[in-house]
């Protein structure tokens, strides 16, 4: 959707099913960019890689290449090579360094990549490039979804119109702490690295880190952002207020797709918000809203349609926050 940016998808066998496993996403310049990644020790190779490239680039990117059909977690060190050999597939799909290429993986656990297939998958994505790629690359990341899941906003700054677009998947193993899901968003804007570290920091915390389905954390968490700059607006060209709308449209586009990965989570039957006021900080609304989100209990009461309040009174109760029971209203 951004201007700057070309997408495309293959298909290379990862996946038993035959369905594309491969995306591949491309600036047409060196962009700006940052990512939020999985805090999970057992970390998988390609998260590993893009922590250390971006701190090696400064925050500099080209490319991001995906496959689905295997995480490449928990692989060894032929999982790091396998990652950094779909990093130089990349490079060489869209004529730039390794050091500027992201790679994302998602799929099963603990199964080593084949990177002849994959590969082979990223240059066939590469010949597939185009500014229409979007949706065909956005199928490609699918795992367990039963749906690509996509979005995108136009903000209007100081300077003039700025676009951001984005892609995710995600169904099982969401839960809080950089929600399970790959997410690769694109904004046409001119930001410099640092200051998109932050806004994309901030994004996330409102949105894929305040979410659950099935309260498992993966290995291969993995949001990242790139600016090409392709518009010529620069964000903090003009007043205060084009940062605040920025960081607000970038915000609301991770949280309508953190809403799509929620709404197509496994087993899922209900979507449900919760909403704390009255706390004493952000940390205690936090500590209420996850206790209640996780408990098994006020699930099942959700799943069958029991307006069971005592469990919920009793998740709040257990969470830790400053709690006045004499004060605490509860209504849904």
């Amino acid at each position: 959707t951004p201007r700057g940016f070309r997408a495309g998808a293959a298909t290379c066998g990862l996946k038993a099913s035959g369905n594309p496993d491969v995306a591949l996403v491309a600036s047409d310049r060196v962009a700006s960019a940052a990512g939020v990644f999985t805090r999970s020790a057992f970390a998988a190779a390609p998260v590993r890689l893009d922590r250390s490239t971006l701190a090696a680039s400064g925050g500099l990117a080209v490319a991001v290449v995906a496959n689905s059909g295997n995480a490449n977690a928990a692989t060894g060190p032929a999982g790091d090579e396998a990652a950094r050999a779909m990093q130089a597939a990349g490079a060489a799909a869209v004529g730039c360094a390794p050091e500027h290429v992201l790679v994302l993986s998602t799929g099963v656990i603990g199964v080593p990549l084949d990177v002849a297939k994959v590969t082979r998958g990223i240059a066939a994505a590469g010949e597939a490039l185009d500014a229409g790629g979007g949706p065909a690359a956005a199928e490609a990341i699918m795992t367990t979804d039963t749906r690509p899941k996509t979005a995108a906003r136009r903000v209007r700054l100081s300077g003039g119109d700025v676009v951001l677009g984005g892609m995710a998947k995600g169904a099982g193993m969401i839960h809080p702490d950089m929600a399970t899901l790959l997410a690769v968003v694109t904004s046409d804007a001119v930001r410099a690295p640092s200051d998109l570290a932050a806004d994309l920091a901030i994004a996330a915390d409102a949105t894929f880190n305040r979410i659950s389905v099935d309260g498992d954390t993966s290995t291969n968490d993995s949001l990242v952002l790139l600016a090409s700059g392709a518009s010529g607006v620069r964000v903090e060209g003009g007043s205060e207020a084009d940062v605040a709308a920025w960081r607000a449209a970038l915000t609301d586009l991770c949280l309508d797709l953190a809403h799509q990965i929620v709404r197509d989570g496994e087993g899922v039957t209900r979507f449900v918000a919760i909403e704390v006021t009255g706390a004493a900080d952000d940390a205690d609304a936090r500590r209420v809203a996850g206790a209640v989100a996780t408990s098994p209990l006020v699930k099942t009461a959700f799943a069958g349609g029991d307006p069971n309040w005592g469990r919920m009174l009793a998740a709040a109760g257990r969470s830790g926050a400053r709690i006045e029971p004499g004060r605490v209203s509860l209504a849904f």
